[in-house]
């Protein structure tokens, strides 16, 4: 039993000295499935025996079942706030006031630390055992948040090392880093449940549930910074060096924590840490000088509720309220339309915002926001301004709900927004303006189009000199017109123009999938193409017709609908037509295509063409084309270099031909023709 008694006791200490390294220290030592077992390990010797557990097992931190209340607190010694800094002069002023105040020229030694942007806390240890943890409250009582703070693996329930006083006061920051904070919004949202403004809010949130297994899933860490009462036992003589202190105890402090000299080192530290504030991985909003020396801080004292020896030198505000005047939508290259919020100009993150992001008619929605509400505006660093909030309790009578316009604002294409989908788009494509570079880009590509040499550069240079407009202006192109381009020689410009003479040959499904249709890959494109048989027949075609196509569900049956139902998209087809982009026949049913229900697979090199090309004349016939080979593969090409496939089909016993057997297959299909 001793053995056993010390593996347990074992086990205690070392899952105590991961979770130190990994929530205080950040860094990792062992595999989370390591420290798993480990942890289910102490559990079943707990659960053998119940009599050996106390509350600073790790496996004690989430307590059984939810409190019916919050207990009320007293601060034996008040948790007082700071005065505020908004100035380099203002910064300037305390320090002439501390040396006013102690009649001394010197400079003063000044603790720099971070001001976090979370909840102040209180954590008192008895024999360096954590018996309790209270909010700050009003600075004289708070609320007893002990069974929350215990689930914060950042808070060692028992103190490291030695020497700790037999009573001890911690306090400090509990905040939610941006990360956890993020990504527990993103989950929240996918539910459908409430998201937090901010990690401020989101932490407070936290604290204050009354069942502590759902703040056992907040990411919530703690930073120590000071002392309140302590009893039985002695301290450092300073700020810096308590810090150190807490460090060995175990408690976290903040790394960027500094001791400087003088009102130039404050200064000094303020300009550095600003300029680093939005990489940091936690929300600050401003900084806390402290005179380092406690016995100076006893001289200095206390002024109303409020030390005269500390002040926080306060960041720009991140967020400010201001007024909703109106949204306007703008669009993106893909056709998103995003809402845009016109706002009665506010000073936040350090400029003057008028313009701020809605995201998505999703947030528009979850937000209820209307014109003419008061909203909180968020801007941190070079992120886009956002809104995050309505506060819809002073919202005027008839506010009028923000809704997405029935048309896009930049070609008057009808818009969609396709049921489980946040975005809404316009249906422009090929004929939308804010759409027109990335279509056309998308157009003129090899699995499309396939107009070699037509490439980024070039659709830019046509567009910044408006040579071109849409998709049928390519096919009016002369080789004048493209040699007139910066940095294009004759012969160039005559290229360009035999290869956008050679791709008006296509076929149905590449010109489908060059149409840039929403979802309308190049396997849809295939399938529509072989079960209509023409392009009249896909843009005469409804809902109901679309969904009888393989792989066709309603999201890609709602985007051809609407994609065709733009008069304008239509015409532009008809147009490019018109202008001698044309295919050959394709069959109309998989049902009488000659390799209808078959899958096949290309591997290896094929020199006479390319994979994508045997590809297509497989697809023509009806095949399915995979990736791989299986048991229900009827058919493997094969060329030069093929692998692992071809060992796998002659494993199975799957027949293969070889790229002279496959041109002479294609050739008596009528699809070859020597030469080509």
């Amino acid at each position: 039993m001793s053995d056993l008694r010390a593996k347990y006791n074992a086990l205690i200490d070392q899952i105590t000295h991961y979770d130190h390294q990994y929530y205080v220290l950040n860094e990792s030592s062992v595999p989370d499935a390591e420290y798993d077992r480990l942890m289910q390990e102490l559990k079943g010797i707990e659960a053998e025996h119940p009599d050996w557990v106390t509350p600073q097992s790790p496996s004690q931190r989430v307590a059984g079942a939810p409190q019916a209340g919050f207990t009320t607190v007293e601060h034996r010694i008040p948790m007082l706030s700071l005065d505020n800094a908004f100035s380099a002069e203002d910064l300037a002023a305390f320090v002439k006031r501390l040396k006013d105040r102690l009649n001394s020229t010197a400079d003063i030694e000044f603790a720099c630390e971070p001001k976090l942007d979370g909840i102040a806390v209180s954590l008192l240890y008895e024999n360096g055992a954590l018996v309790r943890g209270a909010t700050r409250g009003d600075g004289t009582t708070g609320e007893d948040i002990t069974a929350n703070v215990r689930t914060i693996k950042s808070i060692p329930l028992q103190l490291r090392g030695a020497g700790w006083p037999e009573e001890l006061e911690v306090r400090g920051e509990i905040y939610m880093p941006k990360a956890g904070f993020e990504k527990m919004n993103a989950k929240a949202m996918a539910k459908g449940e409430k998201v937090f403004v901010n990690p401020r809010n989101a932490a407070s949130g936290s604290l204050r549930q009354l069942d502590s297994r759902l703040t056992a899933q907040r990411p919530l860490e703690m930073c120590c910074y000071s002392v309140g009462h302590f009893s039985g036992g002695d301290l450092p003589s300073n700020q810096g060096e308590l810090m150190a202190q807490f460090g060995e105890w175990g408690l976290k402090i903040n790394a960027e924590s500094q001791v400087v000299i003088g009102l130039q080192g404050v200064q000094q530290f303020y300009e550095q840490l600003e300029a680093r504030r939005d990489n940091l991985p936690y929300e600050i909003d401003g900084i806390v000088y402290k005179v380092n020396d406690f016995a100076l801080q006893n001289r200095l004292g206390f002024v109303s509720r409020a030390p005269r020896w500390a002040i926080a030198r306060k960041f720009p505000a991140q967020e400010e309220i201001t007024r909703l005047l109106d949204v306007e939508f703008q669009v993106g290259r893909t056709g998103a339309l995003t809402p845009v919020a016109r706002l009665e100009p506010v000073f936040v993150g350090g400029v003057t915002v008028s313009n701020a992001t809605l995201h998505n008619m999703d947030e528009v929605e979850r937000l209820d926001v209307h014109i003419g509400d008061k909203v909180i505006v968020r801007r941190a660093g070079d992120v886009i301004p956002q809104v995050v909030k309505a506060l819809s309790d002073d919202r005027l009578p008839g506010a009028k709900k923000v809704t997405a316009p029935a048309e896009c604002p930049e070609c008057g294409s009808l818009v969609e927004r396709v049921e489980g989908e946040a975005v809404t788009r316009c249906t422009g494509g090929i004929i939308c303006s804010a759409q027109r570079r990335e279509a056309l880009k998308h157009f003129v590509s090899r699995k499309a189009m396939d107009i070699d040499g037509f490439g980024e550069k070039i659709v830019d240079a046509l567009l910044e000199t408006n040579k071109i407009h849409a998709a049928s202006d390519i096919y009016e192109l002369t080789a004048d017109t493209v040699e007139s381009l910066e940095r294009m020689g004759k012969k160039s410009a005559e290229n360009l123009i035999n290869a956008i003479q050679k791709s008006k040959q296509t076929t149905l499904p590449r010109f489908l999938f060059a149409l840039g249709i929403r979802e309308v890959g190049e396997t849809t494109a295939r399938n529509l193409a072989t079960h209509f048989g023409s392009i009249e027949k896909i843009i005469a075609a409804t809902e109901a017709q679309l969904l009888e196509v393989e792989d066709v569900g309603p999201k890609v049956a709602a985007h051809v609908v609407n994609f065709f139902a733009e008069e304008q998209n239509v015409m532009e087809v008809q147009r490019i037509i018109a202008l001698g982009v044309h295919w050959d026949d394709v069959v109309a049913s998989t049902e009488t295509a000659l390799l209808s229900g078959q899958t096949w697979v290309v591997t290896g090199k094929i020199s006479q063409m390319s994979r994508d090309e045997a590809k297509d004349y497989l697809l023509r016939l009806g095949a399915k084309v995979a990736g791989s080979v299986s048991a229900k593969t009827n058919q493997v090409v094969a060329g030069p270099g093929a692998g692992s496939k071809l060992k796998k089909a002659e494993e199975l016993g799957i027949p293969v031909m070889d790229e002279a057997d496959f041109i002479r297959w294609l050739t008596e299909q009528g699809l070859w023709v020597s030469g080509n």
